[in-house]
């Protein structure tokens, strides 16, 4: 291109911008030639005529990726410039220095056309206002683009090769460190071994990160961790740094790639949203990369556990923590109906019920039954299944309480050997220190004071924690069998609420995976246990109702107590009678003789003469006689002489409220009701 007809006196009374880039700070260190060639576009800038006054350099994205413009100050300045007309060319040494993107670089070149400012590199200068200015420029901007995109690729393959092979060297957790010749070993203070190690056996045994978070606490352990300059501190334990522990594959000895994936955001920084991926997408994994703490499968199991203890019930179908509700199957049961998680209402009473179609679609609740006897007709089950189990239950508990109190023992003297060692350290910077010298003498008695401090507080602390009591070594005889036939003594344990509600419920989920429950009809539910291992037990429950008319068998019940009745069998027998035929009453798992009465004085049918006949006294009406001779309820007569608006006194022979059978009585009570009367006296 002929460099005269392009730049013009317009163009030389403006300023001339030299925008100098490089990608990374490692590259401003390193390429030093390529660096020295973008300044010296100073010297294209003289010869095309700027004066040295009018010619600016912008270097303030130096050691930035030109893949945005969010991040980049000098480029948006650069772009301000321009638009208010004060820049008559740019120099760059290529065009990726100014943008690897079109979403940037195509704006710069509709404002560049539009104030009429070149862009020159050391190819030629261009003018985005000419549709030849503009095609070249577009067409370096795509090749610019798709070259990162293409330089991206090659690195990412030859990281991804490395990594298949496990050689990537990746930050390595707390309790991992690189020897000189960059293998892999675990820490070498046996402490940070033994207190990580510590964790994963902790929550093998509590099952939950929150409990190792108060086994830690309650022996007042900390936790290895690393401070602001990547070195080891040791830090009070959070639920937080328990799971990083326990969710890191590095542990099990695994050289794990991938395990987040990251996608694009628009936020005002430009950073990259991360997501973690499960364990099936990880991209690479090569075990028995690292020293172990865990076994791999051990590892697999910690981390089902975690998915489990997570409460996703309606979108990932996990069980959650046992909490201490009362409902005993919260997290295993399944609508039999829908196939949802079914959740626990309490109101008044447990309840099971699926509302998962009601909260997407607004239908009715698909499945609302009482708890408490879907929990009993599985409770059965389970110990019909864990009858023949006997196992030295104590002498397990006995045990594995020895251990974890030798292990908590362990780890408080490795705690203080360690702050031992710190303070006698502190002892002996203090005592290098010149006298003389009071500033750093007095920082260093400060400091050999707080060790000390801390380290009596951890001797106090252990020997508290040696003091306390453990469980007993010798029990009853009757106890020790109770314990050794566990499966055949457990109801008598559970009974008498030596188990906790937590406890209960963990002790149900180590037999049964999940339970389907399906409502056949208001008085009957179908509960289809899915034990672990695949096997499966179906339950026929009675439900409580609330009317009798609920009941299956409801019919064929009222017809055989018309039958009993007429016989003149007494209401007890003839409930006895029906309850060994198998019916019940609509709140009771057997026939009650008031249901029975209910149903005999229904249809008429009475035993004693009262109850057929009304007490009449001669001379006077009762409430029920005034009542249904005024057409009002007795509701209405009983209120009022409560109130004192009707004063009348119990008959003492009867007991009744007794009214003069005469018509004035009855126009009184009208009036009463009319509101033309404001009380009635007899």
């Amino acid at each position: 291109m002929n460099t005269p007809d392009i730049v013009t006196t317009q163009h030389l009374t403006r300023k001339a911008i030299i925008y100098i880039r490089q990608s990374t700070p490692h590259q401003v260190l390193t390429n030093q030639e390529s660096l020295s060639l973008q300044y010296a576009l100073k010297q294209r800038a003289l010869s095309l005529g700027w004066h040295d006054h009018d010619i600016e350099i912008i270097d303030s994205d130096l050691g930035l990726t030109a893949a945005a413009a969010e991040h980049r100050e000098g480029f948006k300045e650069l772009v301000t410039k321009v638009t208010l007309g004060q820049v008559g060319i740019i120099f760059g040494s290529e065009v990726s220095r100014l943008a690897r993107s079109n979403s940037d670089w195509y704006p710069l070149l509709d404002i560049c056309g539009f104030r009429g400012c070149l862009i020159a590199d050391r190819d030629g200068i261009y003018d985005p206002a000419t549709p030849n200015g503009r095609l070249l420029l577009g067409l370096k901007g795509t090749l610019s683009e798709a070259e990162l995109f293409t330089i991206k690729a090659r690195m990412q393959a030859g990281l991804l090769n490395k990594a298949a092979r496990g050689d990537l060297a990746l930050q390595l957790p707390v309790g991992l460190a690189r020897d000189e010749l960059g293998r892999v070993q675990k820490h070498p203070s046996r402490e940070v071994q033994d207190r990580i190690a510590l964790v994963f056996q902790t929550f093998l045994e509590r099952r939950t990160a929150s409990k190792v978070l108060q086994y830690f606490n309650q022996h007042q352990l900390l936790l290895p961790g690393r401070d602001r300059a990547r070195e080891l501190a040791w830090k009070p334990p959070t639920v937080s740094a328990i799971l990083s522990i326990l969710k890191n594959p590095a542990y099990a000895g695994a050289f794990v790639y991938g395990r987040t994936k990251h996608r694009p955001r628009a936020t005002s920084a430009g950073k990259p949203a991360s997501q973690r991926l499960s364990m099936e997408n990880w991209k690479i994994r090569v075990n028995d990369k690292y020293p172990a703490y865990v076994s791999w499968e051990t590892f697999e199991k910690i981390q089902a556990m975690l998915r489990d203890n997570y409460a996703e019930y309606d979108r990932n179908k996990t069980r959650g923590v046992p909490r201490a509700g009362q409902a005993l199957l919260h997290g295993l049961l399944y609508c039999g109906e829908c196939g949802h998680k079914m959740l626990v209402q309490y109101k008044h009473n447990t309840f099971y019920l699926c509302n998962a179609l009601r909260q997407q679609y607004g239908v009715p609740v698909c499945q609302n039954i009482p708890g408490d006897p879907v929990d009993q007709a599985v409770i059965e089950a389970f110990f019909q299944a864990l009858s023949p189990v006997e196992l030295d239950i104590y002498a397990r508990a006995v045990t594995a309480h020895q251990q974890s109190r030798d292990q908590a023992r362990q780890a408080r003297e490795q705690q203080i050997e360690r702050l031992r060692y710190q303070a006698a350290l502190a002892r002996r910077q203090f005592n290098r220190v010149d006298p003389d010298n009071r500033l750093v003498a007095a920082e260093l008695e400060a400091r050999w004071e707080a060790a000390l401090r801390e380290l009596k507080q951890a001797e106090e602390a252990a020997t508290q924690a040696d003091q306390a009591g453990g469980l007993p070594s010798a029990l009853s005889a009757e106890l020790k069998a109770a314990f050794t036939s566990i499966g055949e003594k457990l109801p008598q344990i559970w009974e008498q609420d030596l188990l906790s509600r937590e406890q209960k419920k963990a002790l149900l989920r180590c037999l049964i995976e999940k339970i389907a429950l399906h409502r056949l009809a208001p008085d009957r539910a179908q509960a289809r246990i899915v034990w672990v291992g695949g096997e499966t037990t179906t339950l026929h429950i009675e439900v409580q109702v609330k009317r009798f008319a609920a009941l299956s068998g409801a019919r064929e019940m009222e017809q055989t107590i018309l039958k009993l009745a007429a016989e003149g069998i007494s209401d007890q027998e003839i409930a006895q009678q029906l309850t060994a035929r198998g019916h019940r009453s609509p709140m009771r798992q057997h026939v009650l003789p008031s249901t029975v009465q209910i149903i005999r004085l229904r249809h008429g049918i009475m035993v004693k003469r009262h109850q057929s006949h009304p007490r009449r006294i001669e001379g006077f009406l009762t409430v029920p006689q005034l009542a249904k001779e005024l057409g009002i309820t007795v509701h209405f007569i009983y209120d009022r002489i409560h109130k004192g608006t009707i004063e009348i006194v119990k008959d003492q022979a009867t007991g009744l409220y007794l009214f003069p059978d005469r018509p004035a009585t009855i126009k009184q009570f009208r009036k009463l009701i009319d509101g033309r009367l404001q009380n009635l006296r007899f």
